[in-house]
């Protein structure tokens, strides 16, 4: 098998541990029995499953429309008396947060339960590449508006992305394009639209960046309407030069003159390859990967079609070599133990603990990922989701975190009691826990599609040899152990 080769994997190497790596990589994992209905499809039908979205449904909370009191807020924050103007911030704030913990949960539970992972995966991955956060924007109908632009667009245009990106309300709030002015235009957006999103340092120079942002002027927000507009008289129409070609640039011939720069497929095909398998690129494949992108005029779907297919991406050097994200650890298990998401608070207070809140991504660069999800804190709060996850012997570690998300909640709500006899005795037949080694296989085809180091065998097999024909919560007990591995922390 050819590592840096994206022809596609041999029949014969379309296996149970191939189905298995593709669901995992382009989704967030599943079952046994989801595996071997993935892996009976065949590789080219499995793919072009895992890509087809129309199965899905919009995913659109009740409140998640135009604020029809809008004016009213916005003269009231004005004229209003102080502690008028008081009241409304607290009240706005209480519903910001009550609408962002909905959201998230919203899209977790898509995530776990959803028809088309993929699209639920790339959502994230866009979510990270082009992050905007909460507690910048300060608007839950803006976020939910982004996360939808981000599932429409999930595999589709690369120039019509970045146009809808472009002029999305939450990026041009939190990266200030719609505080710019002609005689002043804000750079920001302008400087990571290149260095982020789509060129990478060292591909544009100063002077791109000053006329990017002048491109981009009369581009601004209308607070009133929660829209995107066009203002003419903040345009700056004279000529611009960039990257050696001048013209009367506005956005849209922008993100056009970008996407024709070299740098540009290598840089957008190498941020998808490193999410997907784990590892950066070797030349060789780097380049192979943002040919297959432009032959396909910047398209998504058949790239990714190729990628999810090739023998590089099915390499032993890639599979089972990437770091679980919190989201990934969250969902998979949850998948993996066919049981629901813990409640929405639980939650939050957890992806916080591991380093991935969605909607707060730490800064514009969004999450590092990779070896930056495990430390010594990260990993012992990993360790008490498995416990949750399956015993349901953990607590949130503090109320106050609760009432930080503005909900106030019940001790007996901070637990997700699930160590009842038939949630854990379903997971196994009778012939999977006919004898410890048995149940460890049965384990190890569950939790991680493959076997496990001697090590670590010898370890949950000593655990279940302890136990002799171990009730419910045994095996739950032994599943949390197995969670806890190193082994289980990898994808």
């Amino acid at each position: 098998m050819d590592a840096s080769s994206l022809t596609p994997l041999p029949a014969e190497a379309w296996d149970l541990p191939a189905a298995a790596h593709l669901l995992n990589r382009a989704g967030f994992g599943g079952t046994p029995a989801e595996i071997a209905a993935l892996h009976t499809r065949g590789l080219d039908a499995a793919v072009a499953w895992m890509l087809d979205f129309s199965r899905a449904t919009p995913l659109k909370p009740e409140w998640a429309k135009p604020d029809p009191d809008r004016a009213a807020k916005l003269k009231l924050a004005r004229n209003g008396t102080e502690e008028q103007r008081r009241e409304l911030r607290k009240t706005q704030q209480q519903e910001q947060r009550r609408r962002i913990l909905e959201l998230q949960h919203a899209w977790l539970e898509r995530m776990t339960t959803g028809p088309a992972p993929l699209q639920e995966k790339l959502t994230l991955f866009w979510h990270g590449h082009f992050a905007t956060s909460i507690q910048k924007v300060r608007d839950a109908y803006l976020m939910w508006r982004q996360n939808d632009l981000f599932r429409r667009h999930a595999a589709g245009s690369w120039t019509d992305l970045l146009d809808a990106v472009t002029a999305d309300p939450a990026m041009l709030l939190y990266l200030d394009q719609a505080n710019s002015k002609p005689d002043h235009p804000n750079e920001n957006y302008a400087r990571e639209l290149m260095e982020l999103f789509t060129l990478g340092e060292g591909h544009f120079s100063e002077s791109d960046v000053t006329e990017a942002a002048r491109a981009l002027t009369g581009l601004s927000y209308d607070r009133l309407l929660q829209d995107p507009v066009e203002r003419p008289r903040l345009r700056d129409p004279k000529p611009k030069t960039l990257f050696g070609e001048t013209g009367k640039f506005g956005a849209r011939e922008l993100v056009r003159l970008i996407v024709r720069q070299p740098a540009a497929a290598p840089h957008i095909t190498g941020r998808l390859w490193t999410f997907f398998a784990g590892t950066e690129a070797a030349p060789e494949l780097a380049q192979r990967l943002a040919a297959e992108f432009r032959s396909h005029g910047q398209q998504f779907a058949p790239f990714l079609r190729t990628l999810f297919r090739s023998q590089a991406f099915h390499a032993p050097t890639v599979r089972r070599q990437q770091i679980k994200s919190p989201v990934q650890f969250i969902v998979g298990a949850c998948r993996h133990l066919e049981r629901p998401l813990p409640p929405p608070i639980v939650c939050l207070n957890s992806l916080r603990l591991l380093g991935q809140e969605l909607f707060n991504p730490p800064n514009v660069k969004g999450w590092d990922g990779g070896v930056a999800w495990i430390n010594t804190t990260t990993l012992l709060n990993r360790h008490n989701l498995a416990l949750l996850l399956t015993t349901g012997e953990n607590v949130l570690p503090s109320s106050a975190r609760a009432k930080a998300a503005g909900k106030k909640i019940s001790r007996r709500q901070m637990f997700t009691r699930s160590a009842s006899a038939a949630p854990a005795l379903r997971l196994f037949s009778e012939t999977d826990r006919e004898s410890p080694e048995t149940l460890l296989t049965a384990t190890e085809q569950r939790l991680f599609q493959s076997r496990l180091p001697a090590k670590e065998r010898a370890t949950l097999l000593n655990f279940l040899e302890e136990h002799d024909d171990p009730d419910a919560t045994e095996i739950l007990g032994f599943l949390r152990l197995a969670m806890c591995t190193p082994e289980y922390q990898l994808t």
